[in-house]
């Protein structure tokens, strides 16, 4: 058998932990799943969020729920988040990807750093915190998921959609199938609410069909601490009509 001996592999893995500190891990060993072979720019809708969790919001946009490669999580929880090293983006962190449940807080962040970015920094492009919090804020606004729906007609309000509305909207314009999301109703219901929506893009960034299976990782990375109300939010059902909540008006 070729390589080390049981023992001579351990004692290996104890000092690439012992290494594995601050902001560098030996590569093999901060990345035992391989390297990625895709991401997944997800954005979620405010106010469909707000529906479900304790937390109320005048956003009118979509933002930023993450950026997930399609292998692995929280793949070196020793590379701890820093706010410094991204301080230039806060600003724009706050306005795109911002915390809905604690505004001023940047948990949300350390949480999306620690399960998905420690697995994107596997690529030489996004192996930093700076590297990948920036390249999530680009493809975000390279890819205006907003512009795209509204030009097409399709705005939070109370009148209904189709999931084929939604669906060739996105599709016609970036030329790929998007991945859409949306919270299902209870039993006897009869309407879904828009919540979540993902586009694909390779290791060079460009975009490619997303898969609506649920099967991969990424497929299910919904942050339980985040999102615990939308635990039913998945693929769209095509014979369904699909509600996208308006900002609630203030009185």
């Amino acid at each position: 058998m070729n390589g080390l001996a049981p023992s001579g592999r351990m004692r290996f893995i104890a000092v690439a932990a012992i290494l594995c500190v601050g902001y560098f891990c030996p590569t093999a060993f901060a990345h035992p799943r391989g390297e990625w072979t895709k991401l997944i720019v997800t954005r979620h809708w405010p106010q469909t969020f707000c529906s479900t969790e304790q937390c109320t919001t005048n956003l009118s946009y979509w933002t930023l729920h993450g950026l997930w490669p399609n292998t692995g999580m929280r793949c070196n929880t020793s590379w701890h988040f820093n706010a410094s090293l991204i301080e230039d983006l806060i600003p724009e962190m706050e306005k795109y990807w911002p915390d809905l449940l604690a505004p001023s807080s940047p948990k949300f962040w350390q949480y999306e750093w620690i399960k998905h970015g420690t697995c994107a920094a596997k690529a030489d492009s996004l192996n930093s915190q700076h590297k990948y919090f920036s390249k999530a804020l680009e493809l975000n606004l390279k890819y205006d998921l907003n512009s795209v729906l509204k030009n097409n007609k399709i705005i939070p309000s109370e009148e209904y959609y189709t999931l084929d509305q939604v669906e060739t909207a996105i599709t016609s314009f970036f030329g790929v199938k998007p991945k859409i999301q949306c919270v299902h109703p209870g039993k006897g219901g009869q309407v879904q609410t828009l919540g979540q929506i993902e586009l694909c893009v390779d290791r060079d960034f460009q975009l490619i069909d997303c898969e609506k299976s649920t099967k991969e990782i990424w497929s299910n990375a919904i942050p339980e601490v985040l999102v615990g109300g939308q635990s039913d939010l998945s693929v769209c059902d095509h014979s369904m009509p699909v509600y996208y909540p308006p900002v609630p008006s203030r009185s």
